[in-house]
């Protein structure tokens, strides 16, 4: 059982050129991300209680994500960059989330496989921050994140495959990955996460 994802294509450079033209904004935008994907882990709770079998390990999710909040917000007061009073919308999760199907299975499986790309897309943008920053606390800080971020869109897979068998979650995480890549290609590469 495969719980890794390939992600269809990389990021291109031009992305982690805005970020590093742009750290502080980069480091508010992601600061918001985490704090909206804590949401997300906890959402799922709130809307499919019933589904027992996954309830821990998305708190458990959340709970990290939080801390990830914490320790970018951390870094940045220690830098005098303060947090966004509102969080922008997000074009390339906005597109993302209108992939998901309607009916209430359908939308799950979706929704568990849109927070796993999210979260690979995450992964390989903080690895990309790691290899590219020279500044060694942030350096050390998103090689951290990036084995988590990685770990994070594992356990999306894996919770979807607690409902549904290995054919149906990897033909539709195979056709919204291909999405996912054409999404995130047509965003414009600015100083934020998508």
């Amino acid at each position: 059982m495969k719980l890794r994802l390939d992600i269809s294509e990389p990021t291109p450079k031009a992305w982690i050129e805005a970020v590093l033209a742009d750290f502080p904004t980069f480091l508010q935008d992601h600061a918001n991300n985490e704090r909206k994907v804590s949401s997300v882990a906890m959402s799922f709770v709130a809307k499919y209680p019933d589904r027992v079998e996954i309830i821990d390990e998305l708190i458990e999710t959340a709970i990290e994500e939080l801390e990830h909040f914490r320790e970018a917000y951390q870094l940045m007061h220690k830098r005098g960059i303060k947090l966004t009073h509102e969080i922008e919308e997000d074009l390339y999760m906005k597109e993302l989330i209108a992939l998901a199907r309607n009916g209430r299975d359908e939308r799950f499986l979706d929704r568990l496989i849109i927070a796993s790309l999210v979260e690979c897309r995450g992964a390989e943008r903080f690895k990309l921050v790691y290899e590219h920053i020279e500044d060694t606390e942030f350096k050390t800080f998103y090689h951290k994140l990036w084995a988590s971020e990685a770990k994070h869109s594992e356990v999306y897979v894996k919770l979807a495959l607690n409902y549904f068998s290995e054919s149906i979650v990897y033909q539709r995480l195979k056709e919204l990955t291909d999405a996912e890549a054409k999404i995130m290609l047509k965003q414009p590469f600015t100083a934020k996460m998508h």
